[in-house]
């Protein structure tokens, strides 16, 4: 019999959890073009292309934002360089979900709607003890922090696709 813990993935502990805050938009897109690139995380430096939904970020926009893969299939560190805490990241490609955590902990899913795709990001906790959270944060609008990025990852989706405008 094996004994090995097991530690829950990242996916499974945010499923337990309530959603604090949500955030979401559509693309005149079929679901399978906008997970592909929603859900596109490989080593390397983080951007557009890669890890899309922290390429804004402060280190990703300076290039010091790099990915690498975990021990478990679908998991990855972002790394920064500097003193600043890896990126936890789960990506769930058949439930068309990527999990983030840093000083936050969300989650990003994409499901098809008549409109298109709606993509939808969660956050379902706040990590204090995390060294990039800032006392005061969630009060002073991660609602709409949430918003700004979402908007601008589906308008990077949508001019990747050639498609129509993004709808909040």
């Amino acid at each position: 019999m094996d004994t090995t813990p097991t530690t829950p993935s990242l996916l499974a502990e945010l499923d337990a959890l309530p959603a604090r805050w949500e955030v979401h938009g559509t693309l005149p897109a079929p679901v399978d073009a906008v997970v592909a690139l929603l859900l596109s995380v490989a080593e390397g430096r983080v951007g557009d292309d890669n890890l899309l939904v922290l390429a804004r970020a402060p280190a990703a926009r300076q290039g010091a934002m790099t990915v690498v893969a975990g021990a478990a299939a679908g998991a990855y560190r972002a790394e920064f360089a500097g003193s600043l805490s890896p990126v936890d990241i789960e990506v769930d490609r058949p439930g068309s979900r990527l999990a983030v955590q840093s000083w936050y902990a969300g989650v990003h899913t994409a499901e098809a709607c008549a409109a298109g795709t709606r993509v939808t990001h969660r956050v379902h906790r706040l990590r204090p003890e995390h060294p990039g959270f800032t006392a005061g944060t969630a009060e002073a609008g991660l609602r709409a922090r949430m918003s700004r990025d979402l908007r601008h990852v589906l308008a990077v989706i949508a001019d990747r696709l050639g498609c129509g405008p993004p709808t909040a």
